[in-house]
């Protein structure tokens, strides 16, 4: 085993992985081809594990069996293991350390699952979620300069990145440190007064996060669940785009108090919109507003203004879902150019007039939390 200063190899988690017997075939699981995935990054350690279907919800033991085993590595800093009950066959992954899922055999058909519990997270009083039915909207620097504005109101504020495949929180708050451990839990970063946590802290900014559906729930659940995030009155996840597995497991599992969507005001980015804003309503999320970002252009000699991307289709659109209008961004080179360099507008300029647009918007969204509670997480009904 290496010492605690140096780099842990590969070996020595198949190694301490290989004490840990799978029941159901009596093969340890290195040997039995349920490890996956495997992500190794300044003695972080990741890896997905590979189970039957059908007994998916039993097999979290055996997960924490795995944590526990390579927890007990000297110089191991934290070990996140996920389940994946999308199994197909094969061996387990013993060609590379990134986030790579290697198993070539097609995909079966697997029998429904039955739908876990919802989860709640100890001492957070609200959770809402800040989505957009495409990328490429600035999704995440609304959620970012939101959580903030919601902090300069007074709120405790945590913000989970959970785009699991462009994570993007690390580099727009400034923050290139690993989290560390307590006991089995990870402690969230903390910048600009906010908690937060993102895949993007486990592993190499440039490496691609190549993984199943399956694994990307597991991932979300256990940031939320398996982080101390401690007393918040709000968590703002900053959603992937689109309506997939990762937008259900929060909507569907998460008692999320609310959803902003954001667009920008063109017909092709509103289409999409709508599409994230019906899959909110299907699931009883109440929609707090629609946020137009990109909404003009501000010419810095005249001041005119240039509406590139089209004028208040945003605005129509909260109309048309009976949704407030939260306000509109215009395009402030100043918030790319602070976005960029891991110092938010609403951070690092607080009194500034971007930063005014979203300390408003801010302050609509705490009104919200403020008048309503939080709700339970819906029952999930699953249709043929």
């Amino acid at each position: 085993m290496p010492a605690a200063k140096d780099p842990i190899a590969k070996e020595d988690v198949l190694k301490a992985l290989r004490t840990v017997i799978d029941t159901d075939s009596g093969k340890d699981v290195v040997s039995g081809g349920l490890i996956q995935g495997m992500v190794l990054r300044e003695n972080h350690i990741g890896f997905s594990i590979e189970v039957d279907p059908a007994r998916g919800a039993q097999q979290e033991p055996l997960r924490r069996q795995c944590e526990e085993a390579v927890r007990k590595i000297p110089g191991v800093l934290s070990v996140t293991a996920v389940l994946t009950a999308h199994r197909a066959g094969g061996a387990a992954d013993q060609g590379h350390t990134h986030n790579h899922s290697h198993s070539h055999a097609p995909a079966q058909a697997q029998p429904p699952q039955q739908p876990r519990g919802p989860l709640a997270i100890p001492g957070v009083k609200a959770i809402i979620a800040v989505a957009s039915g495409k990328g490429g909207v600035g999704k995440s620097t609304i959620a970012v300069n939101l959580a903030l504005g919601l902090s300069k109101l007074g709120k405790r504020v945590g913000l989970l990145d959970a785009d699991i495949y462009g994570p993007s929180i690390p580099r727009m708050l400034g923050i290139a440190k690993k989290p560390e451990a307590r006991g089995k839990k990870l402690l969230p970063m903390e910048n600009w007064g906010i908690r937060t946590m993102s895949i993007g802290f486990l592993v190499d900014e440039a490496a691609p996060v190549i993984w199943r559906g399956p694994m990307v729930q597991s991932a979300l659940t256990q940031m939320m669940m398996d982080v101390e995030w401690g007393a918040l009155d709000v968590l703002v996840v900053d959603m992937p785009p689109g309506t997939g597995d990762a937008q259900l497991t929060m909507a569907q599992r998460v008692p999320l108090a609310g959803a902003v969507i954001v667009s920008t005001p063109q017909d092709i980015a509103l289409i999409d919109a709508r599409k994230g804003a019906a899959m909110f309503t299907k699931t009883h999320v109440p929609i707090f507003g629609v946020v137009e970002n990109m909404a003009y252009f501000v010419s810095p000699g005249s001041g005119e203004k240039s509406y590139i991307f089209g004028q208040g289709g945003a605005k129509k659109l909260a109309a048309e879902l009976g949704a407030d209008f939260l306000g509109e961004v215009p395009l402030y080179q100043s918030v790319r150019e602070t976005s960029d360099a891991g110092t938010p507008i609403m951070g690092s300029a607080p009194g500034s007039e971007e930063a005014k647009v979203f300390l408003g918007i801010a302050s609509l969204v705490a009104a919200k939390l403020d008048a309503g509670a939080t709700r339970a997480a819906p029952k999930i009904i699953v249709e043929d």
